[in-house]
Parts: structure tokens; C-alpha cells; sequence
């Protein structure tokens, strides 16, 4: 099913985005490929949305995602009690990271350090060479944002940026920015959703056939 004619068909305003869709589908498909992970970070209702995108990369988005046998006889050999309702309950996942919801970590980094370095310290905590860091930013301008993507890209990591408006500091030195064309911010939130929706069926299309 090809979900990027369908976004588009769906918002023609994205047109302009096919491009940038695609580049970061691909990029995402290489990190997981090659047993890389997906960091998210954003602020605000960009948080929620890193939140969101990990929900459906994390388990089945519209598909069952079963596991596979071999991993069920792994569960057999260890516990075979529990081992039938865990082969059933559990699907596979594609490893991501939201860097917004770790309270303690992201008060203490505020705290001891600074409130703009939150996203950069697990960057550097989590990140590889090969992983992928997407930020979030309405204006493309968020501090603590361009800090994780800096650190990112000095990590050897692909970076994604999913912006408004210009684009701001982030599209200039993200490996592919996805600006949506809207200013207002919830309008650019409104946009952000099908496209990260989009992202997420193309990734499990291409994994779980």
C-alpha cells in the first residue's frame, strides 16, 4: 500500500514534503535495518507527538506484528507456564526512544545543569553512530532541540527535523527537514500528526509484511 500517495492525496498542502517524507522513511529503514534505534524529542505538543510516534513504532500500529517461533520456544525453555500467554500478548517492536517522558533524568539535568542541555545528555547517553534523532520543533528554533541534533550529528547519527513555518535553525543542518507549509502553531501541529502517521505505516509496511 503506498501510504506516502496517500498522505498526499489526503493533505495536497504536503506536496512539497513527498521529497523529505521519503528521505526520512529511508533513513529510518537503515536504522533499523542495521539494529539502530530512533530518538525523539520535542516540547510541549511536539512532546506528546515523540510520545505518539513511539506508541506506533513500539507495537503493532495496524499490524499484529507476531513473534516469531524461534523466540517462543525461547520463552518455552525459560518459563513454559507463562510462556504460551507471553508468545501471544507480545508483538515485535522497532526500538525508539521518546527523550521527553524520563522525569527524574530531565529535572536533574534542569536542576544541576541546564534546562536546554535535557535532550542533548540522553542523546549522548542512548545514541550510536547509525541511530536516528528527530526533533520536533514548531519554529524549528527550539534550544534544547538543536542541542540533541547537534550532539546527534557530532554522534555520527542521522538527524530528521519536522518543522513550520522557515524551517528555523533545525532544517539547516538536519540531514532532511520535513516544514510543513503553515505558521500558526497548532496549524503546523495539525499537519506534523499525518505525516509521522505516514512515516510509521511505511516503516511497519517495509518490516512486517
Amino acid at each position: 500500500m503506498d501510504y506516502l500517495q496517500q498522505l498526499i492525496e489526503r493533505y495536497p498542502q504536503l506536496t512539497g514534503n513527498k521529497d523529505a517524507v521519503l528521505k526520512a522513511y529511508h533513513l529510518l529503514a537503515e536504522t533499523f535495518e542495521s539494529g539502530g534505534k530512533l530518538l525523539v524529542a520535542g516540547n510541549g505538543g511536539s512532546a506528546a507527538d515523540a510520545d505518539h510516534i513511539v506508541g506506533e513504532l513500539m507495537k503493532g500500529f495496524v499490524k499484529k506484528r507476531p513473534l516469531s517461533g524461534d523466540f517462543i520456544a525461547k520463552l518455552r525453555s525459560v518459563d513454559p507456564e507463562n510462556a504460551e500467554y507471553i508468545g501471544r500478548s507480545i508483538q515485535q517492536g522497532l526500538p525508539a526512544i521518546a527523550l521527553s517522558v524520563h522525569t527524574a533524568l530531565t529535572t536533574a539535568c534542569i536542576n544541576d545543569i541546564d534546562a536546554h542541555i535535557i535532550y542533548a545528555q540522553q542523546v549522548y547517553g542512548y545514541g550510536a553512530a547509525g541511530d536516528t534523532f528527530l526533533g520536533i520543533s514548531t519554529s524549528g528554533n527550539a534550544k534544547n532541540v538543536l542541542c540533541a541534533m547537534i550532539t546527534a550529528k557530532a554522534k555520527n547519527m542521522n538527524t530528521v527535523a519536522l518543522t513550520g513555518g522557515t524551517g528555523g535553525v533545525l532544517a539547516h543542518i538536519a540531514d532532511t527537514a520535513i516544514i510543513v507549509p503553515e505558521t500558526e502553531t497548532y496549524k503546523i501541529q495539525e499537519l506534523h500528526l499525518p505525516i509521522y502517521h505516514a512515516l510509521c505505516l511505511m516503516i511497519e509496511e517495509h518490516f512486517f509484511k
